[in-house]
């Protein structure tokens, strides 16, 4: 098996190691990012305050994708304001943005989930559709993920308290 097949494709850096290397940019390169990503000149020479919005604005740039799912939450929300004049109470959304790394410590161990382009999660090298997946694979018991890794806070049933049906 030839090992220079696989050393010959040459993939693009992604957005975490060209973070990573702007420390060690000369400032001049530095420059022609700014230049390339803001269309500007820098505003400074303050190599810190231009490296960290080199780095939010690479991170914007990759991740900036159109969510269907989002928009079209969105639009049936203007439609119903539209027809009724009201905005309904929403409930939060708790799926965290593409390239969110989430940390979780358990019985002295620390876990990380990454959040994938797909809207998937990638844990220990796997991908998985749910957080609570993740939750239920560390714990060995039924959990809800975004309870586990902390995104929505745990509110236990309260007895008595009835939900829908007459008053």
């Amino acid at each position: 098996m030839k090992p220079s097949t696989i050393s010959q494709i040459v993939m693009p850096k992604s957005v975490i190691a060209q973070v990573l290397q702007l420390p060690a940019l000369p400032m001049p390169e530095i420059r022609a990012l700014w230049q390339k990503l803001f269309n500007t000149e820098t505003p400074t020479h303050n190599r810190q305050f231009l490296e960290k919005r080199l780095a939010y604005r690479l991170q914007e740039n990759e991740y900036r994708k159109l969510n269907p799912q989002l928009l079209e939450r969105n639009q049936k929300q203007i439609d119903a304001l539209i027809e009724t004049g009201k905005l309904r109470k929403r409930d939060r959304d708790t799926r965290p943005d593409p390239g969110t790394i989430l940390c979780r410590e358990y019985h002295g161990v620390e876990y990380q989930v990454t959040v994938t382009l797909d809207g998937q999660y990638e844990f220990q090298g796997r991908p998985y559709p749910s957080l609570s997946m993740i939750a239920r694979e560390i714990t060995g018991t039924r959990w809800s993920g975004p309870v586990f890794f902390g995104l929505k806070t745990y509110e236990p049933k309260t007895p008595g308290k009835k939900t829908g049906g007459r008053k």
